[in-house]
């Protein structure tokens, strides 16, 4: 301890301060402590403790607002690095089997949709389009023929149609004729009756010489030729009769003039002319029945037109004919055939769909391959995600829509991915 001074007249004495005794003045009575007088330099050492806690609070008070953010971040988010990326891929396999003849790409080459990946071997399917192509011209020679068929089909049923009608006219000639032969015979009868009356009277005036034997044997002849002409007639009725297929004598009630009301519609070649006309119409593809009579069945075929116009009646049919429709439908089907043949040269090329990375080639030149069969995969390179996987107890207040930080792992802290 350092030694007492000396009081001054002007300075009180010091009271006496507690020692370490429990403040009981020591056992020495020439031994006293005072306080002694504070030196200058301890204000300088007040400021400095004074500077050190204020820059201690502003350190504290910037690592707090600086780690307030990091701390509310723990407390808001969840987080797991049970995470990956992921993204679409396509597989890509032939739509035709054949041989590979060339692959273009391997395994982590970025591709381009439409890119060229594999060709397959094209010469087989080449020889397909060639025969396609062949039939497709066989085809629609085809079709000129079956068109110049049906117009001939067409010209003969609208002759076949006018000869029906001439058959019906026909037999209403002939029916007339047998009226006019009657007519005539009737005639002939009465002639035969005067003739016979003026040889009878003749007879009975000849054999009193009122007239010469001249003039008998006039009336006799003239008696003769009326009965010549009387049968002479009556076989033109008859003839005329079995030409229309009746019995040379008609039923009893009726005269030699009498024919059936329907025969121009039933007679034979009325009928025949009917049966030819509906064979020929069959090919237009009109189909009629046989119990139609010939004036129902003509009177039906001018119905096919509003106005009866037979010109569009055959033109309608002949676009509908069923010859003309087959061969079209040939060509069409020839066409088709073409058609697929040249897809199928297509898919020779084999491209790539989507924009992408080429994954698990398993193919090579040579390779034999079938329809479906996986030949590499193109991964997606724009539609990628991350899969996450957390917790059962972190799920509860995630959302869809929250915002997410990413980091991988290949870029460190140096990258940070929002989503």
């Amino acid at each position: 301890m350092s030694s007492p001074e000396k009081p001054t007249p002007q300075t009180p004495a010091p009271k006496p301060v507690a020692g370490p005794t429990g403040g009981k003045t020591p056992d020495h009575p020439h031994v006293a402590t005072a306080s002694a007088p504070v030196p200058a330099a301890s204000s300088h050492g007040g400021v400095k403790r004074w500077l050190v806690w204020g820059i201690v609070a502003v350190l504290v008070a910037g690592g707090a607002v600086l780690a307030a953010p990091w701390v509310r971040r723990a407390l808001d988010t969840v987080s797991t690095d049970d995470a990956y990326i992921n993204s679409h891929v396509t597989l890509v396999a032939p739509r035709v089997s054949g041989q590979v003849a060339r692959v273009l790409v391997d395994d982590n080459n970025r591709v381009r949709k439409g890119d060229l990946l594999v060709e397959l071997d094209k010469e087989p399917f080449q020889v397909e389009v060639d025969v396609a192509q062949a039939a497709v011209a066989a085809s629609e020679a085809d079709l000129v023929v079956a068109e110049a068929q049906t117009r001939g089909i067409e010209g003969r049923t609208r002759s076949l149609r006018f000869n029906l009608e001439r058959s019906i006219e026909d037999v209403n000639n002939q029916i007339a004729i047998l009226r006019s032969k009657v007519a005539f015979l009737q005639s002939q009868k009465a002639s035969l009756a005067k003739a016979q009356a003026d040889f009878e009277r003749g007879e009975k005036t000849f054999a009193t010489k009122t007239i010469s034997k001249e003039e008998f044997d006039l009336r006799r002849e003239s008696m003769l030729v009326a009965q010549a002409r009387v049968h002479e007639a009556m076989e033109g009725v008859h003839q005329v009769r079995v030409s229309l297929g009746l019995p040379l004598e008609p039923a009893e009630g009726h005269d030699l003039a009498h024919v059936p009301p329907d025969l121009d519609q039933t007679f034979s070649s009325v009928r025949q002319a009917q049966a030819s006309l509906m064979e020929s119409a069959a090919q237009l593809g009109v189909n009629e029945s046989f119990t139609k009579s010939p004036r129902q069945l003509v009177a039906d075929f001018y119905k096919r037109d509003p106005k009866g116009q037979i010109d569009r009646i055959y033109d309608e049919l002949l676009k509908n004919a069923p010859a003309l429709k087959q061969s079209q439908a040939k060509v069409l089907q020839a066409r088709r055939n073409l058609e697929r043949a040249q897809l199928n040269l297509r898919y020779c090329d084999i491209l790539s769909e989507i924009d992408g990375v080429v994954t698990r080639r398993n193919v090579n030149p040579g390779n034999h391959v079938n329809d479906g069969q996986i030949l590499m995969a193109v991964r997606s390179l724009t539609e990628i995600w991350v899969d996450a996987n957390f917790k059962e107890t972190q799920l509860s207040e995630l959302r869809i829509g929250q915002a997410v930080d990413l980091d991988v792992d290949m870029y460190g802290s140096r990258q940070d991915f929002k989503g």
